[in-house]
């Protein structure tokens, strides 16, 4: 009797599906095959490879309609014996029929949660099997298919593995089955052990469109999970630059992987965070551009969630890092043109991706100034003003518990008040513009911006110093016909210079209104650049001027902010520009 033969007997009783004389026959071919090293093996390997398929898979259909790995190995005690030796053998996993049935029949075995040990030692002997038909070089059997017809070893595994990709990719691309029998098992249960057999081979550029197809895979089912010991790998691999994903496939990787998308989100912040000298406003807008994240967070509202959860934790540690507050704000325009684009059936409300925005004031902030009349602009901003100080009010005049959630609301409303800054530029343009129109409403919103706490100061006294520096600029800006007063520019320089009482980024709000008087008053251009010049230079600004210019200058050639002299302002801007590189240089 064959070493085989109870797998026969015990056949016989239990699973009429698998004739015994057909299942006798071929656990007899493929112990006689072995490894297909002679001729006579391997032209009747060939003979056989069309009914070896057809029995394959009856066996597969086998294997899917038992329970657990360990029933199935009770009643097959040499199925492993038997797909083994067919692993092996070339001329079998050439034919791609045969491969891909005995790939499905390996997968079919594989437990996503293994219970015994039966289960485990049949894991790790899969995984095994799939690693070495990808990856083994020195393999006796494919040493002898090499040597008889003549294939250069490079040439034979390459094509072995994009074989067992096309079958790994055919397989992962079914959906799941609608189980009639409850004992059944899913087809997607297949996806784990594919992402298993993929650890190895994430650095393979063959294996691209699997690593793809996996990750893109629609979740239709709790069993369609993929390993964690693929999505680490792939993270390692793509974080290292080992890896090239298309586009789609590293979202996915995004969204299924919360270390890689994590690590995405810190990659960009250390990019534009000191030390790095070298960010600038141009540099940042490109970085952001050429990321994928804006895109992701469109896509997906968990990834925009995560995204954001990492912008708000760093701000809080960071309230006054004018670096942080450009990319929280660039990264969301770039957001949200990105929703724009995507169509309607795939668009998810706005309210969903700012769950902790007060409702009130998200619509109002996200909407572009460009997309309602400039006229308008000032009755908005007094009304996103007056709104935002009944936020504070109720904050500070709040007791224990409620003020707590008061400054919670605060911040939130200062956290898209950040996101949303382009309201803040215009804020700042009309404050250079004005004449005698009560501007408080629009001074308290950019002191607002910048100080959003009290934090050891108080809010009215900032506002104090914030319509002193205004009224001072507006006496410099305005006075077309004396010369300039010398008085007048130094208490501009001592408004910016650093200042015990004065927190480190109240400068740069002075600053911001200095440049913006500079660009859009009426001064004459040598007027505006001999102020400018004086101040920033006397004062150790040159280089935080030149950032504010840059930063005027994208938002509006984006367009998110309009001026009704764009030209005239524009060459302003450039001959501004060209003064303060003249004096960094100087």
């Amino acid at each position: 009797m064959s070493q085989l033969q109870p797998l026969i007997q015990l056949q016989q009783t239990t699973e009429p599906l698998l004739n015994v004389q057909e299942m006798q026959f071929w656990l007899d071919k493929a112990v006689a095959w072995g490894q297909a090293d002679s001729p006579k093996t391997q032209k009747d390997t060939g003979l056989h490879l069309s009914r070896l398929s057809s029995y394959l898979q009856h066996l597969l259909t086998h294997i899917n309609n038992t329970s657990s790995t360990t029933e199935t190995m009770k009643r097959l005690p040499y199925l492993g014996q038997f797909l083994g030796r067919l692993c092996w053998n070339p001329y079998v996993t050439a034919d791609d029929t045969s491969r891909r049935l005995l790939l499905q029949c390996l997968f079919g075995l594989y437990s996503e949660h293994p219970s015994s040990a039966v289960e485990r030692k049949a894991n790790q002997w899969i995984r095994k099997v799939l690693c070495q038909l990808a990856t083994e070089e020195d393999d006796a059997a494919a040493q002898a298919l090499m040597k008889c017809v003549g294939v250069p070893p490079k040439e034979y595994h390459l094509k072995v593995l994009r074989k067992m990709v096309a079958s790994l990719q055919e397989n992962i691309g079914k959906s799941c089955n609608s189980l009639g029998n409850i004992n059944q098992r899913c087809s997607c249960d297949s996806v784990l052990a594919t992402s298993e057999a993929c650890v190895p081979l994430v650095t393979c550029p063959e294996a691209a469109p699997l690593i793809g197809a996996l990750l893109q895979r629609p979740v239709t089912c709790v069993r369609a999970a993929l390993s964690e010991d693929f999505l680490d790998a792939l993270s390692s691999a793509y974080s290292s630059q080992g890896l090239s994903l298309e586009e789609q496939a590293v979202v996915s990787l995004w969204y299924h992987s919360l270390s890689s998308l994590e690590e995405a989100v810190l990659s960009l912040l250390e990019s534009v965070l000191p030390p790095n000298t070298g960010s600038t406003p141009l540099t940042l807008e490109q970085q952001v551009a050429q990321s994928l994240l804006p895109k992701a967070c469109a896509q997906h509202c968990s990834i925009f969630l995560v995204v954001n959860e990492i912008f708000r934790s760093v701000l809080k540690q960071a309230e006054g890092n004018e670096c942080v507050k450009s990319l929280i704000q660039t990264f969301t325009s770039f957001f949200l043109k990105e929703v724009v684009l995507l169509q309607p059936q795939k668009c998810v409300s706005l309210k969903t991706f700012f769950p902790q925005s007060p409702q009130s004031l998200l619509l109002p902030l996200l909407t572009l100034p460009s997309e309602m009349p400039q006229e308008a602009w000032r009755h908005h901003l007094n009304w996103l003003s007056s709104s935002l100080q009944r936020l504070t009010e109720e904050e500070e005049e709040g007791d224990g518990s409620s003020g707590t959630r008061g400054h919670h609301k605060v911040f939130e409303a200062w956290f898209l008040l950040v996101q949303c800054a382009h309201w803040v530029q215009v804020t700042v343009q009309l404050l250079g513009t004005s004449g005698h129109e009560d501007c408080g409403p629009l001074l308290w919103l950019l002191t607002f911006y910048h100080h959003p706490t009290n934090r050891g100061h108080h809010r009215a006294l900032q506002l104090v110093h914030v319509r002193e520096a205004w009224d001072h600029l507006r006496s410099l800006f305005l006075d077309l016909t004396h010369p300039l007063s010398v008085d007048h520019l130094q208490s501009m320089v001592t408004l910016l210079s650093p200042h015990p009482q004065q927190p480190s980024p109240f400068p740069l709000l002075i600053l911001s209104l200095l440049v913006s008087f500079a660009v859009f008053s009426q001064q004459s251009l040598s007027g505006s650049t001999q102020i400018l010049q004086t101040v920033v230079d006397q004062s150790g600004l040159v280089d935080e001027a030149a950032c504010v210019l840059d930063s005027l200058e994208l938002r509006l050639k984006e367009g998110s902010c309009l001026s009704s002299v764009t030209n005239r302002v524009h060459l302003r801007i450039k001959a501004l520009q060209n003064t303060l590189t003249h004096m960094h240089a100087a």
